[in-house]
């Protein structure tokens, strides 16, 4: 089942987060789609029942934020969440992807965040979270933090073989300094404090960091550290 909503009236209002979810219960979409269209900034775009739906919707969604579930028929949530991110048009049309679980520690989630998602929430979460986790994945960060990524990596992943990556060599030696702390979950205050430096100038070594690794967020680094044996 795919639901989509009049895209007239959502192109004239570009200054909404546009959310679409992807869940197999339909009473849990009635609620999630009531929840964000009771938001001024938010717009529900579209909904889909399993993940070869949304993998065929995605395009036309034009969703900045997916609510994806994981565990569902046809097409699971983390294979739909690496087809959708691999097939957008470019990095910037990517959507952030939030995959929703019923388990706090769970492998799949795990997994998703390795296909790409910027984190991950469970199903039975305040309603002011979940609003709260979309406005935070849109605007860039991560709904998970980057030491709770590796603590869940650490449990339920292999230690990777190390390999560095073209891409890697191409950071300067202070870059892989910060990269190696941020890869740990260090917090840009506990950088700033290790490295001898400001903030500001730790938060603008990330950012490059990220650029050059084409990363969307400090989980994606950590996941990136931690495929590439890369964690020091």
């Amino acid at each position: 089942m795919i639901n989509q909503n009049n895209h007239d009236e959502i192109d004239n209002r570009t200054d909404r987060i546009r959310v679409a979810l992807v869940d197999d219960q339909a009473m849990f979409r009635a609620g999630i789609r009531m929840l964000v269209t009771s938001q001024s900034d938010l717009e529900f775009v579209g909904e889909a029942s399993n993940g070869a739906e949304a993998v065929s919707a995605a395009a036309r969604w034009r969703a900045d934020v997916i609510l994806m579930d994981i565990r569902m028929p046809m097409l699971d949530g983390i294979d739909a969440t690496r087809q959708i991110l691999t097939e957008a048009d470019s990095r910037d049309a990517r959507p952030r992807v939030i995959v929703l679980t019923t388990f706090d520690l769970d492998e799949a989630a795990t997994r998703a965040i390795a296909a790409g998602a910027s984190g991950f929430l469970l199903k039975d979460a305040e309603p002011e979270f979940l609003l709260a986790a979309i406005r935070t994945v849109h605007a860039g960060n991560a709904v998970i933090a980057a030491s709770a990524t590796m603590q869940l990596f650490e449990q339920f992943v292999p230690p990777a073989t190390h390999v560095e990556p073209a891409a890697f060599r191409e950071l300067t030696a202070r870059e892989k300094e910060i990269f190696l702390l941020a890869s740990r979950g260090l917090s840009n205050a506990e950088i700033a404090a290790t490295e001898f430096l400001s903030e500001a100038t730790v938060k603008t070594h990330i950012s490059r960091i990220l650029a050059k690794l084409s990363l969307r967020d400090r989980v994606q680094l950590v996941v990136f550290a931690f495929e590439h044996g890369l964690t020091g």
